[in-house]
């Protein structure tokens, strides 16, 4: 196998674990109806993100890799879109959604019973436009890595 061929095969996978993990965090995110849920909720998805970290981290690494091993990368269309993509949506993934998060963690410690407080609901609603943001961004990527269309 070529090196190149050895960096696409952990690209690849990396994809899998980190968009997977991507897609599963808003779904585990809804389900929670009550504080203890939603603090579960939160636990979880804490070991989640650490997936998607990682192949987020390991897509950046490798596809710059794989440009620096074929440099001609740099001059297609879609390799240089895939890379403005993926630096477009790091402030979301990397500072907004952990912000929202830790609110909404905050709000749930000092939430009394078990009925989810309206702040926690709201914060909640704000993230499905911005989750669907990154959701899509995820596919355009996926789309122009593996059609490569232009």
């Amino acid at each position: 196998m070529s090196l190149y061929g050895l960096l696409l095969l952990i690209h690849i996978i990396a994809a899998v674990v980190g968009l997977g993990a991507t897609f599963a965090m808003p779904v585990l995110m809804s389900t929670a109806k009550t504080v203890t849920q939603a603090k579960f909720s939160h636990s979880v998805a804490g070991g989640i993100e650490k997936f998607a970290k990682i192949g987020s981290i390991t897509l950046l690494v490798t596809g710059t890799a794989m440009g620096a091993v074929s440099p001609y990368l740099f001059k297609e269309i879609w390799f240089i879109a895939s890379l403005v993509i993926y630096v477009l949506v790091q402030p979301i993934v990397a500072g907004i959604l952990p912000k929202k998060n830790a609110l909404q963690i905050q709000i749930l410690d000092q939430a009394n019973g078990e009925e989810l407080p309206s702040e926690y609901q709201k914060i909640s609603k704000q993230l499905v436009p911005i989750n669907n943001i990154v959701h899509i961004s995820a596919i355009i990527l996926i789309i122009l890595m593996t059609i490569k269309p232009f």
